[in-house]
């Protein structure tokens, strides 16, 4: 069987990527098709693997500035060749659902979330995306357009696999299409629990609006609670000036002292709705409770009371009344990792196969 992979854009390295490192492993000879790929901000991840770029590759400056592109991708990701391939998957959470292929393929798709700019919470992506005013105001008349192409391209996949349920309900709402939930993978074996903790809070993530970093630095400013931060993004010079002396922004750090990061920290904060959330697997996978706002894909994998404590209200009250809840010896840690394991990439990449191997069956009894 001939396969292909393809994934939005690779000029950086995330949740997405983590999957199609995964794919990668399920399927050591295909290619990767994406938008556009920057080695250095996917960490060399995906060295040694054969990646096809679209046309926007030549463009100056989009691997690091892919947003003012937006409307050139679906011509791009349309451009690729498909038809010598018998199943392709396509890792989306915008653009890759929307690549052609023959009858004869099967396509699945793996659903990071709809197009997130295209249909809820558009207005306030628009506002995030830091365009100025006047780029603003003309920018409806292209969203009509993406939501118009969005849709069109959602035709295109054989299948949907969500990565969680609350991403499921969104195609469901957004594509009118079923997806079969299949959560992304933590590489569990790789964290560890530590017999010493640490009195500092962890955050990881890039520092971005949405992951509402502003919520835990307003909370421990006000506690006065040590909070280390890792990860880098276009909103680090904003976050910083808001942050006391009790803040520390580590930046990018290397695995290994992430991994003990994690293993030493009280707690883990995630304050943003998200559609699955593995930065919170891998602090329960070395044992540690998260704090975590009510909502989105934290509801799949968190235990209130068991593995973490859940903040009501996206606001620095409702989190500094969870962080005053928070007692680190009610938690135990090996309970947390066993709650973690679940999700562990092995049992991934196998409940992929085997939906693969069932929707390959079936597509070849169709073809018939």
């Amino acid at each position: 069987m001939r396969v292909a992979l393809v994934h939005d854009y690779l000029n950086q390295y995330g949740g997405a990527e983590r999957v199609l490192e995964a794919f990668c492993e399920i399927w050591p000879d295909a290619p990767i098709f994406t938008l556009i790929y920057d080695r250095a901000r996917t960490g060399q991840a995906f060295d040694g693997r054969r990646i096809k770029t679209s046309f926007l590759q030549k463009i100056p400056f989009v691997r690091s500035h892919h947003r003012p592109f937006l409307m050139l991708m679906p011509l791009a990701i349309e451009s690729f060749d498909f038809s010598k391939y018998d199943l392709v998957i396509s890792d989306s959470a915008s653009f890759a659902k929307g690549i052609i292929t023959r009858p004869s393929t099967l396509h699945i798709c793996y659903c990071h979330t709809p197009t997130r700019y295209a249909w809820d919470d558009s207005h306030k992506y628009i506002r995030e995306f830091g365009y100025p005013s006047f780029v603003r105001s003309v920018i409806p008349i292209f969203m009509n357009y993406l939501r118009v192409w969005d849709q069109a391209a959602a035709e295109r996949p054989d299948k949907f696999i969500a990565n969680s349920e609350f991403v499921a309900s969104r195609i469901q709402k957004y594509y009118q299409k079923k997806a079969v939930v299949i959560h992304p993978p933590v590489n569990a074996k790789l964290f560890y629990v530590s017999p010493q903790i640490d009195r500092f809070f962890l955050i990881v993530a890039r520092l971005l609006s949405y992951k509402r970093l502003d919520i835990a630095i307003g909370a421990f400013n006000r506690l006065g609670l040590p909070l280390k931060i890792v990860g880098d993004g276009p909103d680090s010079v904003k976050l910083r000036r808001l942050a006391g002396p009790n803040i520390e922004f580590l930046g990018l750090v290397a695995d290994f002292k992430l991994r003990e990061l994690y293993a030493k920290c009280q707690a883990f904060i995630f304050p943003q709705e998200e559609d699955f959330g593995i930065t919170a697997l891998e602090a329960m996978a070395s044992g540690r409770p998260v704090i975590a706002y009510q909502a989105g894909g934290a509801l799949e994998t968190i235990k209130h009371g068991v593995s973490g404590l859940f903040f009501k209200e996206q606001t620095v009250e409702s989190l500094i009344s969870s962080l005053k809840q928070f007692v680190a010896s009610d938690f135990n840690p090996q309970v947390i990792r066993e709650q973690a394991m679940q999700f562990d990439k092995e049992i991934f990449k196998q409940k992929i196969k085997d939906f693969v191997q069932n929707c390959w069956e079936e597509h070849k009894k169709i073809k018939k």
